[in-house]
């Protein structure tokens, strides 16, 4: 019983630190995009309506 105790506490441990790593990256991605086209779009109403 021991044993079976020590398994799923070592696994979650492996496992989301395996599966942390790509999402923290690419949510990191996702946001610089999110972040960019609100850039875009700023700029791009700003240069429509001075004219």
């Amino acid at each position: 019983m021991n044993q079976k105790q020590q398994a799923p506490e070592q696994l979650p441990k492996s496992a989301t630190g395996k599966d942390d790593s790509p999402k923290f990256g690419r949510l990191l991605i996702v946001l610089f995009f999110a972040v960019a086209l609100i850039v875009f779009i700023t700029f791009a109403t700003e240069a429509y309506y001075s004219n």
